[in-house]
């Protein structure tokens, strides 16, 4: 495949996606190198085909910096560094890592735009759960939908399935993880990205078959159903404006 560049490589997707900068771990051989620029421009392709939006918002309007093959953590195949706004994966286990990493960041990016009053660390999905001071906006309106379905049953009544199922896992571990809510959120978002591009495996995998998904840990049935139809709802809308002020 190629980019509108010619073969892709980090350059033209730092280029052509806005990203704020690109690092290479130093053990990252020139051919893994290639072979994961490749990798990175399909999958980020696929995210904008999802989201029905332009480049500009995979890079959360060049806010966002990329890490391959550095700063790794034991046992993590990626991660999202609130701190300094980068997504990294880890060169031999970061495949299908990326929707869940990516949507971190999104989270992390809307956190003070939704909620100005709770500064910049702060996630959205975190802030909806703590607060009820939204900043009007039909697109806020459209995540805050996304946010309901995915934490709460249908009615609203309760806390749904999927966090139950997160909350339980949680405590036969002893720790606070999976039902966090920008946990929950990421995770929600990998299923939705999986079912709208199930072929993408760099971007997204696990969300149907893995052990954590047999735990219920992702959405499933009518509530992956409503969780999907709020996150095509909310993304067609804002990539449609994003596309809309690119031409004005």
């Amino acid at each position: 495949m190629s980019s509108e560049f010619g073969q892709p490589n980090f350059v033209m997707i730092r280029r052509q996606f806005d990203f704020r900068g690109i690092e290479m771990g130093r053990w990252v051989k020139p051919e893994e190198r290639d072979r994961a620029a490749v990798n990175f421009y399909q999958a980020l392709c696929d995210l904008m085909d999802v989201l029905q939006g332009p480049e500009t918002l995979i890079s959360l309007r060049g806010s966002l910096g990329l890490q391959f093959g550095k700063g790794g953590r034991p046992g993590v195949a990626a991660h999202y560094m609130p701190a300094t706004r980068q997504l990294a994966l880890a060169k031999n286990a970061g495949a299908g890592s990326l929707a869940h990493e990516w949507y971190h960041a999104f989270d992390h990016y809307m956190g003070d735009k939704i909620f100005p009053v709770l500064g910049a660390q702060s996630f959205a999905s975190s802030n909806w759960l703590t607060s009820t001071r939204m900043q009007p906006h039909p697109l806020n309106t459209l995540l805050e939908n996304c946010f309901k379905a995915i934490m709460l049953n249908t009615d609203g009544s309760a806390p749904s399935a999927m966090f139950d199922a997160s909350k339980r896992t949680d405590e036969a571990l002893n720790m606070v993880y999976y039902a966090k809510p920008e946990e929950l959120c990421a995770r929600a978002f990998e299923a939705f990205v999986e079912d709208e591009k199930p072929k993408s495996r760099f971007l997204v995998k696990g969300s149907r078959y893995s052990d954590e998904a047999k735990a219920g840990l992702y959405p499933q049935g009518a509530q992956r159903q409503q969780i999907n139809a709020a996150f095509k709802a909310y993304f067609s809308r804002l990539g449609a404006a994003l596309y809309r002020q690119q031409s004005e």
